[in-house]
């Protein structure tokens, strides 16, 4: 186990570097010039030579991720332009409403996707089947805004039940903050729990026909059992994977739900900054979310070998 825990870490490292290079290759085609932002209104001739000097925009872009890759080794992911302040003091300020944000949806998506897709492969061509096929189908099919927009509309204008923006941390009022969070996590969570049902309703089928569950059948054991069981844990392998896909989903692409609920996480952190061209925020919160994202793949292989003996030796 800790052989293959440390070659799956040491395959991160190239990883890693590929994306830190991606982000910074494709921030650099991005169109406008930092320094005459910086600048402001009078874009001071003077002044912009003297930026470019001092965020080193006059050297090559080679000798630029040079400098940026040794900031980030050192905890330092840049300086914001708009507000003048750390990139990494803006993600840790962040990051923990997006984490918040993104289990709530996954924890939604899980306990529906799951439930819905073993009942549908246990009840398989009946009523509840094409039920939670249908719920499928309904939850790909529907797109967050207008969700978003509708459980707003209910739940807040309505039946004044819920906040209709806003967000309460959890250290200031727990309940509150559980108010303020759900209807878009369960805007995001649904999407998830479609996705969640179908991969679970095929992986059931599989395991359901397979030779093991008959020979369980065959002993007389309990339905639940061989169910939750013996069928249950073997077909949780490719949902462990995208259940981890998912989260990092959830942790990178809620932009345009946080903007909807006004949520003041990493989505609406990068919204701004990508419409003020704030490039250093920017890159600082893609990579953040790229390395959460491929840590997720690396949990979800250590999972694979918990779940699934077969896979320890």
């Amino acid at each position: 186990m800790l052989g293959f825990l440390a070659k799956r870490l040491l395959q991160l490292i190239p990883t890693v570097f590929f994306v830190s290079v991606l982000i910074f290759s494709l921030q650099k085609l991005l169109p406008g010039d930092p320094a005459t932002t910086i600048a402001g209104e009078e874009r001071n001739p003077e002044v912009i030579e003297q930026i470019r000097r001092q965020y080193h925009l006059d050297r090559s872009w080679p000798v630029q991720y040079a400098y940026w890759i040794d900031g980030v080794l050192h905890g330092d992911l840049g300086e914001s332009i708009r507000i003048k302040e750390k990139v990494a003091t803006l993600v840790a300020e962040k990051l923990p409403v997006t984490i918040q944000l993104a289990l709530m949806a996954i924890v939604i998506a899980v306990t529906i996707g799951l439930t819905a897709g073993v009942v549908s492969a246990v009840m398989k061509d009946t009523a509840w089947d094409y039920a939670a096929n249908i719920f499928a189908l309904w939850g790909r099919s529907t797109p967050n805004f207008w969700l978003g927009i509708m459980l707003i509309f209910l739940f807040a204008v309505e039946l004044n039940w819920l906040p209709a923006s806003g967000y309460v941390r959890p250290t200031e009022d727990f309940w509150a903050s559980i108010a303020s969070t759900i209807m878009p996590a369960f805007v995001l969570g649904n999407a998830g729990a479609a996705v969640l049902m179908r991969h679970t309703r095929s992986a059931m089928l599989d395991a359901l026909a397979s030779d093991y569950v008959r020979t369980a059948r065959a002993k007389g054991l309990l339905e639940r059992a061989v169910v939750l069981k013996h069928a249950m844990r073997n077909a949780l392998t490719p949902v462990i994977t995208l259940g981890a896909l998912e989260l990092g989903e959830l942790l990178s692409g809620a932009v345009l739900t946080e903007q909807i609920f006004s949520i003041p996480g990493l989505g609406k952190l990068i919204y701004d900054a990508v419409f003020n061209r704030d490039y250093a925020v920017v890159q600082g919160v893609v990579l953040v979310t790229a390395t959460i994202y491929i840590l997720l793949n690396l949990l979800a292989d250590i999972l694979y070998v918990l779940v699934n003996p077969r896979l320890r030796s």
